[in-house]
């Protein structure tokens, strides 16, 4: 599960949907309301769109590289759709792997990881079976999960730059605007319409900056949060388990990982086994 390409998805996120399309729609509506229909017109400037969408566009193009860039963009979609987590059912799996290393031993545990779905965890799995130090199997897992999560900021770090762009972009359109608009100062009725002109740009790049990039990174930022601390409670299941600990132990300790309220609904089990 990752913020990135390489992450899985199975719905989608009702509430990033629902929320943006609200935005639109509180946005038109407002236009709308307090000028008529009409008024829609005048908040459409095609050169408006163009300095400010495509320079912000331009600007954060120059600041990484194409992949990278395109990468960013992509990452959109993934607001959309919700990601696998499911934290109850990894410690309930981790504690279901305790028993079986409990009863069987740490060797057994190199049949179950064929059945598991999550690298991080299979892989983690994998290094206990071969014998590798818990201080080098932490390193390990810690070492890729520091990676997974500068992948995840990348992606966080184009839809912030994205947002400052925008608004950045927009002055530059209003400027643009005011200067013309000056230009023909002879032309007093040529005034209130430029002017109009001219903001429409700061308002696209408010809207680029504050209905799409802000929303987005957000998200990205909560998905992060959210995966980290899977991985988290992975690595620890997992070292408790090389360490041989009782399975409630690991159980206990990986609960602590939840809030209050998923720990009253968290009906995680030991898989049946004896613990003596």
């Amino acid at each position: 599960m990752r913020i990135d390409a390489e992450m899985r998805v199975k719905v989608v996120d009702i509430a990033s949907i629902v929320g943006l399309i609200l935005c639109g729609v509180v946005f038109v509506f407002g236009i709308i309301s307090s000028g008529g229909v009409s008024a829609f017109g005048n908040f459409i400037d095609p050169p408006s769109v163009f300095i400010t969408f495509g320079g912000a566009f331009c600007c954060v193009l120059a600041s990484y590289s194409l992949t990278n860039f395109l990468s960013g963009i992509k990452s959109f979609r993934l607001v959309l759709k919700v990601p696998t987590f499911n934290t109850p059912e990894t410690i309930e799996k981790i504690i279901e792997l305790s028993n079986i290393a409990r009863k069987e031993g740490l060797l057994s545990l190199e049949e179950a990881a064929t059945e598991l779905e999550d690298d991080f965890l299979k892989k983690g799995i994998l290094l206990i079976v071969d014998g590798t130090d818990p201080e080098l199997v932490r390193a390990i897992m810690e070492t890729e999960l520091t990676s997974m999560e500068s992948r995840h900021k990348a992606k966080v770090g184009f839809w912030e730059s994205l947002g400052a762009m925008g608004p950045a972009w927009g002055m530059i359109g209003t400027l643009v605007g005011l200067i013309n608009m000056l230009n023909k100062m002879d032309d007093p009725s040529a005034v209130g319409p430029g002017m109009a002109t001219a903001l429409v740009t700061t308002l696209y790049g408010s809207l680029l900056a504050n209905w799409v990039c802000a929303p987005v990174a957000s998200k990205l930022k909560e998905n992060n949060g959210e995966e980290v601390m899977m991985k988290e409670i992975m690595i620890e299941g997992l070292l408790s388990i090389q360490a041989g600990e009782n399975p409630r132990v690991i159980e206990e300790k990986l609960k602590s990982f939840l809030s209050p309220d998923d720990k009253a609904d968290e009906s995680v089990e030991d898989g049946g086994e004896p613990i003596g």
